[in-house]
């Protein structure tokens, strides 16, 4: 049975031009009512597209019109039915993060590939570490740290040094950015169910960011991070072409 599909396409013309064709031979739907979303753009887009619908029932399955589209498939018009009904799905659980500002104001955010705490100041920050309310560092002098998922360990994660993480593993990367003091530390390997904090030392020296993927939250203080059980993101994957495969391919390259 034909799947009813929803097209969403970044706004690169390549990708505008690939919905064009495909709604014109598949037809296209509302997202509201799709058995399955099509996601048209590189990863940065798909990630857009998997926030914009978690509260959806469909699985996502993306096409690459972008550049590395490591969370996407190849692009091809002409068998999407098929290789739809042949997809694999793999499920994504998002980090929760909850950021408060120098102000006293809390922002909240979901990301699926990582939260990364960045300096804004000329000045290297200064982070304070406590996993599960157990202080582990007094002080961290980086550029930054992040919290990778498995499904963003080979993004920011890996530009920084982390490791890459099975899919399966229920484990997240904590990864420093840079550091100075302690000048060797590139992090620790935490079980899923952990809750981070950072607290940011000296904050109006050091002004630091938190960015939940794309979302940034400017002068923070304190930013706590948990894995989000209660939401899982839904992706489709060719078969032989999923993101366990995927990983493991990409620590031999």
């Amino acid at each position: 049975m034909s799947k009813r599909i929803a097209f969403l396409a970044s706004t690169a013309p390549v990708a505008q031009t690939a919905r064009a064709a495909l709604i014109g031979r598949y037809g296209d739907v509302e997202t509201e009512s799709a058995d399955v979303i099509v996601a048209l753009g590189g990863d940065g887009f798909m990630l857009q597209a998997l926030h914009a619908t978690e509260a959806l029932s469909a699985p996502v399955y993306g096409m690459n019109r972008g550049t590395v589209g490591f969370l996407m498939n190849a692009y091809s018009e002409s068998d999407l039915q098929e290789r739809l009904a042949a997809a694999e799905e793999e499920q994504l659980n998002p980090l929760a993060m909850r950021a408060t500002s120098i102000d006293g104001s809390v922002s909240e955010a979901l990301a699926i590939n990582e939260v990364s705490l960045l300096r804004a100041g000329p000045q290297a920050a200064k982070l304070k570490i406590a996993i599960d309310g157990r202080l582990r560092m007094e002080e961290l002098v980086c550029d930054g740290a992040l919290i990778s998922t498995p499904a963003g360990s080979t993004a920011y994660n890996y530009s920084a040094h982390g490791p890459i993480l099975p899919i399966g593993s229920d484990v997240l990367a904590l990864t420093a950015i840079a550091p100075f003091r302690p000048r060797r530390w590139r992090g620790a390997l935490l079980p899923k169910s952990a809750a981070v904090t950072f607290d940011v030392l000296e904050p109006e020296k050091r002004p630091v960011m938190a960015h939940a993927d794309s979302r940034a939250i400017e002068n923070v203080i304190r930013v706590e991070i948990r894995s989000d059980v209660q939401i899982a993101h839904r992706i489709l994957f060719d078969p032989g072409h999923g993101l366990e495969e995927r990983l493991i391919r990409e620590q031999f390259v």
